[in-house]
């Protein structure tokens, strides 16, 4: 086997076959959220369970909502970042064997790598805060080391390889070797938290909703501190 037929091995039918296995396992783990039987909610109903719900999955777009967003700007700035970057990176996964000529322009490129960028200094960032934090590193496992260690070597792979999206140089073939590594351990690890977000999301904003605290009412307190009282 040639290696120009390895990298478009890597490029195509094992990428293809790396999703499929992911799809695979995230069918079942949200097959088996959808089992779940909530708890019954028996407070008093004082408002709209599902304008809470609604509210609720909107917060993660509203940091003046949150009192630690509000307190911490940068901490909200370096989560959208971190996560805008994981989507640039897997959008380049795409464009480079698909779309190549889009890569060639040099606002797309320039837009991709500042966004994959600005993720790799936030996953950096939050290593070290990890490591330098006691707190932190007392409730952290292998798994959350690992799995930021991981992303920010996603990150600097795809910053090496988007540049290099019309060849077949040793960038693309790490990056995209990388990429189903990736993918096949991503159902495993802590990166699938995802998937509970919007089940937790839901039911935390039915439960606020239906006891008037979600959504927030002009001049009342903020969600944040509600749920601290």
């Amino acid at each position: 086997m040639t290696y120009d037929r390895f990298v478009e091995l890597l490029e195509n039918e094992i990428q293809i076959a790396a999703l499929a296995f992911m799809a695979t396992l995230y069918a079942v783990k949200v097959w088996r959220l959808m089992q779940l039987n909530p708890v019954t909610d028996r407070t008093p109903d004082r408002g709209d369970p599902d304008a809470g719900a609604r509210y609720s999955l909107m917060l993660v777009a509203m940091p003046w909502e949150l009192a630690s967003y509000r307190s911490h700007p940068i901490k909200y700035a370096e989560f959208v970042a971190f996560h805008l970057a994981i989507a640039a990176a897997i959008l380049s996964t795409f464009l480079i064997p698909y779309a190549p000529g889009l890569l060639a322009i040099p606002a797309v490129k320039a837009l991709l790598m500042l966004l994959i960028a600005a993720g790799l200094v936030s996953g950096v960032s939050r290593l070290l805060k990890r490591l330098a934090s006691p707190a932190l590193r007392a409730v952290s496992t292998v798994d959350d080391y690992f799995s930021i260690l991981l992303l920010d070597a996603y990150y600097v792979l795809a910053l090496l390889a988007i540049p290099d999206a019309a060849t077949h140089r040793g960038s693309i073939a790490v990056f995209f070797g990388l990429t189903a590594f990736f993918l096949c351990y991503v159902p495993f690890s802590k990166i699938c938290h995802y998937l509970l977000w919007p089940f937790a999301r839901y039911y935390i904003g039915k439960h606020f909703g239906k006891r008037g605290v979600y959504p927030k009412k002009a001049g009342s307190a903020r969600p944040g501190r509600a749920m601290a009282a």
